[in-house]
């Protein structure tokens, strides 16, 4: 089985994939970030004119883009706790990774079911966004 999923809950994906493709039971989530569906806002998010970032939230974008992931494996089949990845990336690591760090242990309480995880500072993301997260899931028939 190679079949592509999308959600109709998560944001429209920014470029020519889906939001996840399972193969087997394996479950590939396309980087997920914070936005809103059907929308350009970005929670927690001030832009200029020229949309350039004035300021943000991280503590919202974590939350959002959280929320996203969950909308994407509810659409696969799949639960939260099937996680077994996730890939941080974080714009400012210095200023964001304290507290993306602190929401994140209240999303992964249980030590038995925290997935594996690596957190990197990129440059820039596709879009006005601070954190995005790329993950793989287990899916348990």
């Amino acid at each position: 089985m190679n079949n592509p999923i999308d959600s109709s809950k998560a944001p429209e994906p920014v470029g020519p994939y889906p939001h996840a493709r399972r193969v087997g039971n394996l479950l590939f989530l396309s980087g997920v970030g914070p936005r809103k569906r059907d929308s350009r806002d970005i929670p927690g998010v001030v832009l200029d004119e020229n949309r350039n970032i004035l300021s943000y939230d991280i503590e919202t974008q974590c939350h959002s883009v959280f929320q996203n992931v969950r909308f994407v494996l509810e659409a696969s089949g799949a639960r939260w706790e099937d996680l077994v990845d996730v890939t941080v990336y974080l714009t400012n690591m210095k200023k964001d990774f304290p507290v993306m760090n602190k929401i994140y242990a209240e999303y992964f309480p249980d030590k038995a079911t925290q997935p594996c995880r690596t957190t990197v500072e990129v440059g820039a993301l596709p879009t006005p966004i601070a954190i995005e997260l790329k993950c793989m899931a287990v899916i348990r028939d």
